[in-house]
């Protein structure tokens, strides 16, 4: 896999200060006469997240030639939307760490991290609703819902080593790439474009974010565990059959691979030997690089749309997006 020439300072460097502006809007809005809540909402933000979602909302919206504050006040949203869908899905998969540290379930409990999911979901929307933007808060509301439908549809598939690319690629696009989608749309919404430039926005953010996920499933395989901050081969301990697997399946019947990833299923666990007879069997099919090819044609797509505006340095940070997350390692 190339390395992207660019790191994500740089690509970020032209809204920096506005990231900085959305982190003190996220601390801000977590304050609580409960002391828990700001204490655990310090905690989220300082595991080292990397804003991906809120920076693209900020992006875009300058490229739609935005220059109000709004634009950090929606970018604090989805932050929130983000992690209360984070601090969730770590409960229903039983995932300890997150990011190198102990998971919020795993220090402070499922009772009281179920609750601050609930919490930030609705603060997100309380935030959203300070300003009269009716066609915003309702897309919001509607990549929420397909957030949650997909981790619903995902527990109906948690454990399937028969799941079809077609069935994963639909939970991808309500789990990631709507929310990535709604950020780059929201920006265009605040800004002055034609509804053909709005819906060129919302097509590069839900192309990046389908990247995103595959690239972010490759990591399983790819990583090293101390850089990714969970133990490698994680999401397929949990029941989670992705990408390099499902193609793995298709393309080696009868062989030892489909075998070892029933077995890893089954017993929630994975020896050494295992893992790596997987790891052989993966190389062998080809299946990585055909995962990885996938998070390449999701890449592409996403560039053509930004062609919709004209050059400048908002389109040249959004066109290195793409590039940056096909070189992720963490």
């Amino acid at each position: 896999m190339e390395k992207s020439s660019l790191a994500l300072s740089q690509i970020f460097e032209p809204i920096r200060a506005d990231l900085e502006k959305v982190d003190r809007e996220f601390v801000r809005h977590v304050q609580s006469q409960v002391e828990l809540i700001p204490k655990i909402g310090q905690y989220i933000q300082t595991s080292g997240g990397k804003r991906i979602r809120p920076a693209v909302l900020l992006m875009a919206s300058r490229l739609a030639g935005y220059e109000g504050d709004r634009s950090i006040l929606y970018a604090a949203v989805v932050e929130f939307i983000h992690t209360a869908t984070l601090v969730h899905d770590d409960i229903i998969d039983d995932s300890h760490l997150r990011r190198g540290r102990l998971a919020v379930h795993s220090r402070w409990g499922n009772d009281i991290t179920v609750l601050l999911g609930d919490y930030l979901y609705i603060k997100s929307m309380a935030l959203a609703l300070t300003h009269d933007e009716l066609e915003i808060i309702r897309l919001l509301c509607d990549v929420t819902l397909r957030m949650i439908e997909g981790e619903l549809y995902q527990l109906t598939k948690n454990g399937d080593a028969d799941i079809t690319e077609d069935e994963h690629f639909d939970i991808m696009r309500r789990k990631t790439a709507y929310l990535f989608g709604g950020c780059a749309q929201i920006g265009g919404m605040l800004g002055t474009v034609s509804n053909e430039q709005e819906q060129a926005l919302r097509e590069y953010g839900f192309n990046l974010g389908m990247a995103f996920q595959i690239v972010d499933d490759l990591l399983d395989f790819t990583g090293d565990a101390v850089a990714v901050g969970k133990p490698i081969g994680s999401d397929l301990r949990e029941g989670k059959v992705t990408l390099p697997l499902i193609h793995l399946q298709q393309h080696s019947s009868g062989g030892a691979g489909p075998q070892i990833v029933r077995d890893i299923i089954s017993s929630r666990s994975v020896t050494p030997e295992q893992w790596h007879d997987l790891l052989r069997c993966l190389k062998e099919h080809a299946s990585i690089d055909y995962a990885y090819r996938r998070a390449v044609d999701f890449a592409e797509r996403s560039k053509k749309p930004l062609y919709a505006f004209p050059p400048g340095s908002e389109r040249d940070a959004l066109l290195a997006l793409p590039d940056y997350v096909l070189s992720r390692d963490r």
